[in-house]
């Protein structure tokens, strides 16, 4: 008992901490009438991963983010409360702090329903006319899709809409909870009174509430004052319109009737698809949106879906800009989303972009593209990279740069294979690194190398500035400046093998060489 009471505080006093890290990362509402909430607070067991489901990424962001970049794109004037829950930290850090967004803590993971429930008390709701439910899983959800979720829910003025797809997969392999229609004919069989019953929504069931059922069991929904039964098999079968996890609402019905929600399923939670039958019983009204690409919907509960998303997404962005720029290997590149725009936005002077992406390469966040710039097979690009037109970055070069750094390479530049480039550090029009270059700048002492510089053979600079025209091979500066002084001919004076003075020298031993090592010791034993 008294070990009980120790977990209990314990869970307590760990509880209080992740609600005011919660805090800190929260913003205050606008006085907008619209608010979202992002459910993010289960762990998705399938995918068995350490990472919460949340922060798995597709086409390098995390799910969660991908769904709040979309909803506040899609629908620009809008509140936004994320719960979390299992590894709550990890998802609001990964999200960070924005305007208008709230984090909302789920202590223990009682279902959909739940999770709303707390996303509405934590929220601030005095001037909250609609509101918007979407799960966090949903990574290729777009601002387009959500942009027309919100006019088509206003244009129905119904009291709850309800985003669905329709399943086209294998019948066997369909594990969505389905939305029922009615089929005009009531459990009698007799046609329905109500001329307009014939497709209207009465119900949803949960996949695992028919697997529950037995064979000869019916469910019976109600519309209006009729009844309409459906089969376990025909359930199974014939019924492919799934929920997708995207809802709208009026507040006011939905402050009223989501405590009416109840466990009484097979998994004990509280299902959110339950509103659609609360709403129906209590005579508010209720429409539905399919959205033009069912691929948008797609949510992962294991890793095969999962890469699947992610291949929807590289595909989308190759069909973005495979005719615009040449990208070598259309199943093997990335290219950040933000970078995507940017080309996009540059091709619009209807120049000819001239721009070469080739197998394996990454172009992360950040990185600021040019006119003729040539990127190589695996080399990485991450920061905030400015390259100049006609830019070359040979086969596996990393450029990398901090958040608040700067890496910039003026026209014509050439890194070749293998280099590697970091932190703050200007290169200068018409230089050429050779390879084997290792080049750092720190935030106290960047790198500055001018223009039509030679640096080749196995050379690292850190902190250095290199006048325009030098000549560098196999060296090592540290905190130096590099003139380009010429010969009494004129010609550039090449620093050759250079390196700093020796410190530590003590600490190094010399390996005798294994031969000798054997012949002294023979020697010794004579």
């Amino acid at each position: 008992m008294e070990k009980k009471i120790k977990n209990n505080s314990k869970k307590k006093k760990n509880d209080n901490l992740i609600e005011n890290e919660l805090l800190s990362l929260s913003s205050k509402f606008s006085k907008n009438d619209t608010l979202v909430i992002i459910l993010a607070a289960g762990h998705g067991k399938r995918i068995r991963s350490s990472t919460s489901k949340m922060l798995h990424t597709i086409w390098g962001i995390p799910s969660v983010e991908r769904v709040r970049l979309a909803v506040s794109n899609g629908i620009p004037k809008t509140n936004i409360t994320i719960v979390v829950g299992i590894k709550a930290l990890d998802v609001a850090n990964a999200v960070g702090k924005h305007p208008n967004t709230i984090f909302a803590y789920q202590e223990s993971q009682m279902g959909t329903g739940h999770a709303v429930r707390i996303g509405l008390e934590k929220s601030d709701l005095k001037n909250i006319k609609y509101c918007y439910v979407i799960y966090a899983d949903l990574g290729l959800i777009d601002a387009n899709t959500m942009k027309e979720f919100k006019e088509e829910f206003i244009k129905s003025k119904s009291d709850m809409i309800v985003m669905t797809a329709l399943y086209d997969g294998a019948k066997g392999s369909n594990y969505y909870g389905r939305l029922l229609r009615s089929r005009g004919l009531t459990t009698e069989g007799k046609p329905s009174k109500y001329k307009k019953s014939q497709g209207e929504v009465v119900g949803v069931i949960e996949y695992k509430d028919i697997l529950s059922m037995g064979d000869e069991d019916k469910i019976y929904k109600t519309y209006k004052d009729e009844k309409f039964s459906f089969h376990k098999d025909e359930l199974l079968e014939d019924f492919n319109e799934y929920i997708v996890g995207v809802y709208g609402f009026k507040t006011e019905p939905l402050l009223k009737l989501i405590s009416e929600i109840k466990s009484n399923n097979v998994q004990k939670e509280f299902y959110l698809t339950d509103l659609i039958e609360i709403f129906l019983n209590n005579d508010f009204s209720i429409s539905t949106y399919i959205p033009k690409d069912n691929k948008v919907v797609l949510g992962f509960n294991d890793k095969t879906v999962l890469k699947e998303m992610e291949s929807i997404a590289k595909s989308k962005v190759y069909n973005k800009l495979k005719n615009i720029i040449t990208i070598y290997d259309s199943e093997d590149f990335f290219i950040d989303d933000s970078v995507v725009e940017e080309i996009l936005e540059i091709d619009k002077d209807e120049k000819p972009l001239d721009i070469y992406i080739g197998k394996g390469a990454y172009i992360g966040k950040g990185v600021k593209i040019n006119y003729g710039v040539f990127i190589g097979n695996g080399a990485r690009l991450e920061g905030n990279i400015q390259l100049g037109e006609n830019a070359f970055i040979g086969d596996n070069v990393l450029l990398s740069c901090l958040e608040k750094q700067k890496l910039i390479l003026e026209k014509n530049v050439k890194i070749y294979s293998g280099n590697q480039i970091r932190g703050n550090v200007f290169i200068g029009e018409g230089t050429i690194l050779e390879r084997g270059v290792n080049i750092t700048g720190s935030d106290n002492h960047p790198t500055k190398i001018g223009s039509d510089v030679l640096i080749k053979g196995v050379s690292y600079l850190y902190g250095s500035t290199v006048d325009n025209n030098a000549y560098i091979e196999h060296c090592i500066f540290y905190y130096s400046r590099i003139k380009a002084l010429k010969d009494d001919k004129g010609n550039i004076i090449k620093c050759r093998f250079i390196r700093p003075k020796e410190e530590g020298i003590e600490s190094v031993i010399k390996i005798e060489d294994g031969k000798k090592k054997s012949k002294n010791k023979a020697k010794k034993k004579k």
